[in-house]
Order: C-alpha cells, then sequence, then structure tokens
C-alpha cells in the first residue's frame, strides 16, 4: 500500500468516474481533456493538501512520483480557474454522505448537535481583488456544520471575509439537531422564531444583553458542577425583547470565566447544556487541523473557482483521513489518536497493528460494497 496514492485511490473506491460525471453535467460543466480528466484534477488537489505542495509549478514537478500523468502546470492552472467550484462542493457533500454512513457513534446527548462556526484564509489585498477583508489583507470564509459526533463537517458555505457570519448561518440549520453557535450568531428575534420552528439550540449570549423577569428552575445542587445560574426569563429591554421566555445558563469554563448560553432545551440538565456549548471547541480544532496539515494558508490561484476548489479539496482530504482512520481504529486494539494516525501514516511509521488494520478495513469495504481493494 503506497502511502503517497493511498487517499486518491481510496477517493476513487468511494467516487465513481460515472457519479462525478452526473456532478458535472449538473453544473453544466463538460472536461474535454485527454491527458489531464477531470479525475485527475481532483487528484492533484487532494494530494497537493496532504503533501504541502507549495504551488501547480511544484506539484507538476513533483506530481508522476504521485501516480499523476505528466503535465505542464498551466495546465492545471488553467482548469483551476475553468472547473466550477461547485464540482468539487458537491464532491465534498457526497463523500461525506458516504463516510458517515460508514461510521456510526453513541450519542452522549439527547440529540446530535450540529456546530456551527466559521474560519477566514487571508492573504494580500492584491492577490483576491474580489475579496477585500481589512486593511491590507483580503480573504474568504468557510462556514461550517460540524457533527462532534462524526467529527466531519455537515454542510459548508463559502463566502467572502466580509461576510457577518449570523446571516449566513441561516443558511446550516436543521431541526433534527441542536445548534450550537457562538455569539456571532447571537439574535433575539432568532431565538423567538427558533422557538416557533422548534429548532433547537445552545446559543452564547452577548455579555451586554439585558435580562428581564428572571424566575429560576429547581435543580439538583453539586458541589462539582460548574453551573452557576439556571433560570428562565426574557431576553433584552423595552426596545427589543424577545416574546418568548427562554432558558439561560450560566457557567464557568476551564479558565474560571462565566459564559452564559441561552437554550429552548428544558428536558436536558444545566450540566448538560453546558457540556453542550462545550462541544463547540470541538470545530475550533477542526478549523487549527485543516490549516495546520492540509496546506490551507497557501492558495495556489486568485480566481474563485481555484480559491474555493482548493479549500474543499482540503475538506475532502480530511474527510478520507477521518474515514480511514475510524475504519482502521475498530480493527485493531492498539490505541493511536487522530493527529498520531496522520503523522505516522506519511512518515511511514504507522505500527504494525495499525497497518493491518488498515488493509482489513480496506478490504471489508471491498467486499460491502463490491469494488477493488486499495
Amino acid at each position: 500500500m503506497n502511502k503517497h496514492t493511498t487517499l486518491p485511490n481510496l477517493m476513487q473506491k468511494l467516487v465513481s468516474d460515472e457519479e462525478i460525471q452526473r456532478i458535472a453535467e449538473a453544473v453544466g460543466y463538460r472536461d474535454s481533456s485527454r491527458t489531464f480528466t477531470l479525475r485527475e484534477w481532483i487528484h492533484f488537489f487532494l494530494l497537493a493538501a496532504m503533501h504541502q505542495w507549495k504551488s501547480f509549478r511544484h506539484g507538476a514537478d513533483v506530481g508522476p512520483l504521485y501516480g499523476l500523468p505528466r503535465f505542464h502546470y498551466s495546465t492545471v492552472s488553467k482548469k483551476a480557474k475553468e472547473v466550477p467550484y461547485d464540482i468539487m462542493k458537491r464532491l465534498l457533500a457526497l463523500i461525506i454522505s458516504k463516510c458517515n454512513r460508514q461510521t456510526r457513534r453513541s450519542l452522549r446527548f439527547p440529540k446530535p448537535l450540529r456546530v456551527v462556526d466559521s474560519t477566514t484564509v487571508t492573504v494580500g489585498k492584491n492577490r483576491l481583488p474580489w475579496a477585500p477583508y481589512h486593511g491590507e489583507r483580503a480573504g474568504v470564509k468557510l462556514h461550517v456544520a460540524y457533527s462532534p459526533e462524526s467529527s466531519l463537517p455537515a454542510d459548508v458555505v463559502e463566502t467572502i471575509g466580509l461576510r457577518h457570519d449570523g446571516p449566513v448561518g441561516e443558511q446550516l440549520t436543521n431541526a433534527q439537531q441542536v445548534l450550537v453557535e457562538d455569539r456571532a450568531y447571537f439574535k433575539i428575534e432568532r431565538l423567538d422564531r427558533f422557538v416557533e420552528q422548534h429548532q433547537f439550540f445552545v446559543i452564547r449570549m452577548k455579555d451586554n444583553i439585558e435580562l428581564h423577569q428572571k424566575k429560576s428552575l429547581k435543580r439538583l445542587s453539586s458541589t462539582s458542577s460548574s453551573v452557576q445560574a439556571d433560570f428562565t426569563c426574557q431576553l433584552g429591554t423595552k426596545q427589543c425583547r424577545s416574546t418568548k421566555r427562554h432558558r439561560v445558563v450560566i457557567f464557568r469554563d476551564a479558565n474560571g470565566r462565566d459564559i452564559r448560553v441561552v437554550t429552548n432545551l428544558f428536558h436536558a440538565s444545566a450540566e448538560t447544556i453546558a457540556d453542550m456549548y462545550q462541544q463547540r471547541w470541538t470545530v475550533e480544532v477542526f478549523f487549527r487541523w485543516v490549516k495546520q496539515y492540509l496546506n490551507v494558508p497557501t492558495l495556489f490561484g486568485t480566481t474563485e473557482n481555484a480559491v474555493y476548489n482548493q479549500l474543499f479539496a482540503a475538506f475532502i482530504a480530511y474527510v478520507l483521513l477521518r474515514w480511514l482512520y475510524d475504519q482502521t481504529k475498530k480493527q485493531t486494539n492498539v490505541s493511536l489518536s487522530f493527529i498520531s494516525f496522520v503523522r505516522r501514516f506519511f512518515s511511514g511509521q504507522l505500527p504494525l497493528d495499525w497497518k493491518s488494520g488498515m488493509a482489513a478495513a480496506l478490504f471489508e469495504y471491498a467486499q460491502i460494497y463490491g469494488r477493488r481493494n486499495v
């Protein structure tokens, strides 16, 4: 098993050429290339993310060592401008859906969580004139709905860096899950609407929000609990006050700071509500991991298609690595964290049990889905 080509090969088993063709047709793109096909172009971006290539030119120089055909760097650069990034975005959604079917975890909470947050990638303003940000910087944002249960992104929305998180968050709601969000998504009218729409939420409140007609909820006291208060109230001033009574839980974080969250979950304990909000940090860890290990800060192109194609490909690389780790972990009793797995995988230093477990996991997938082993 060649570690350099494992993920492109795995993606080839997860997604057929026919599925890629259907996605391309759905967005109106026709691939006319014979020497550097859409499949090979997708593999280029996967490899660029995993091995942290520096540019299109660098990728063209080393690509043949990773199973890609020989090509001039201008070929992939031109294709990056022409291929609609919606292809890579739809491909990410397809792969997530397939990997989610294979990854099942027991829920710690009464309902699955949907952690919503965003991350910004910035460069010099002359690199992306269509995406102004602040001062001498340009930037783009990826707004992500993340599942702590599966450790996978569930949905992604792309915008320029100046776009505020709040309005975009409206596109990432899901009535089957509990929204967990930071202060950027807090809006009193939004909370009232969520109650009417039966959208469960745990959202951190802004510090200056007034609390009106507080009524404490009965709860069992515990000396080990971080919860400081649990009550219902209306939120805001006379000029802008919630029409609904909302539950507010105040708890102390690991740094001793008081965190105020508002929720419409009344059948969960205050400690569970606090734990739900603290799951928000899982998406922060995900963002840091992608930026550190998948070459996200190094943008190759300057057009919307080139930039977003690269970023969505990095997310695809993460999903494939996470899937490979989760499936291999089931086959071995030797404990290994996800970060350790990735580092050892790319350095060729995986323990023998994990190498055997990976082979067993891939063989099992091939048997179930009737495709050749990777």
